[in-house]
């Protein structure tokens, strides 16, 4: 938020001068506070902790994309129940989710009304990282070795599909349920042997740890996989009742990833400043940056775009 403008006094001889000079302040103040009242509140719950995934959000906040379109974002963190069950719930109007995992929120009984509304990123960009020295440069060398997993139908059936694809039996992949926070601290310890990151964060976080690692992405084995993830997502209700209000939050959003896009190192900047708990990792936060900025858009005619076919 932007820091209110201190005024001057000036003082003058003539009294009916300061009187004109106070009456005018007041107004202003008051024409402000009249302004920042009447803007709509949006509330947007992240997926994780803010990351780069997100700075496009805070670029639209920190210049005044939103303000723009008369509304005001207050960003949330998930709880446990993630924020695909936020979002669905009402509590917030937009959040951020995965292709894959909102998946099966999406049918059965317990269906959540939600909506994928824009990709992040036009590619896959997660993948399997491991230690160099121990030579998992594709699926099939996981066998044997200890992979971190969230236990979760649709993680486990695709990396089966990958392993199996190469000939591999999945059955001898090591199974650890993950409590993986730092992906370069449990490579170094060899907790686990394999992790599923995204490229743009945890790749570049153990490179900069001076860890050797191999890294491959999901999208080069099998084109089922270059899904989208992340995605911002929207409460199904909510846009059937404020199409306008969900169009402006739209533009403003774009408006911000497109000058990320553009803009890495400024973009950046505008990240840290919202979010203090990043700026011990400055370095990582601008190679991160640098990596995402080509991302956003990529190959596609505009940010968000999402193609019905994949």
């Amino acid at each position: 938020m932007k820091k209110n403008t201190i005024v001057k006094r000036i003082l003058a001889g003539v009294l009916a001068g300061a009187m004109v000079f106070s009456l005018t302040a007041c107004g202003n103040s008051a024409k402000k506070k009249s302004d920042s009242s009447s803007l709509k509140q949006i509330t947007v719950c992240l997926d994780w902790t803010p990351n780069t995934n997100h700075t496009g959000l805070y670029t639209a906040i920190d210049k005044g994309y939103f303000k723009k379109q008369g509304l005001k974002v207050k960003v949330v963190q998930p709880s446990d129940d993630g924020a695909a069950q936020i979002v669905g719930s009402g509590k917030a109007q937009f959040g951020v989710d995965a292709q894959d995992t909102m998946a099966s929120g999406l049918v059965g009984k317990n269906r959540v009304p939600i909506t994928a509304v824009a990709a992040i990123l036009q590619h896959n960009t997660s993948g399997i990282i491991s230690r160099k020295e121990d030579g998992i440069t594709s699926p099939k060398g996981m066998m044997n070795h200890k992979y971190a997993t969230w236990d979760l139908p649709i993680e486990k059936a695709m990396l089966k599909t990958l392993v199996e694809q190469e000939g591999g039996d999945f059955s001898k992949v090591k199974l650890i349920p993950s409590t993986v926070t730092d992906e370069a601290s449990a490579l170094k310890k060899k907790s686990v042997d394999c992790i599923w990151v995204f490229n743009g964060w945890a790749t570049i976080a153990c490179r900069q740890a001076g860890l050797k690692v191999n890294f491959w992405y999901f999208k080069d084995l099998n084109k089922t996989f270059d899904y989208y993830t992340p995605v911002y997502i929207a409460n199904t209700d909510y846009l059937k009742k404020n199409p306008k209000q969900a169009k402006a939050f739209m533009k403003a959003l774009s408006e911000g990833y497109s000058y990320a896009a553009k803009h890495p190192k400024e973009s950046a900047d505008i990240l840290l400043k919202h979010n203090k708990e990043l700026r011990s990792n400055k370095k990582l936060v601008y190679a991160s940056q640098k990596y995402l900025s080509k991302q956003y858009i990529a190959d596609a005619k505009q940010w968000g775009y999402i193609d019905p076919a994949r």
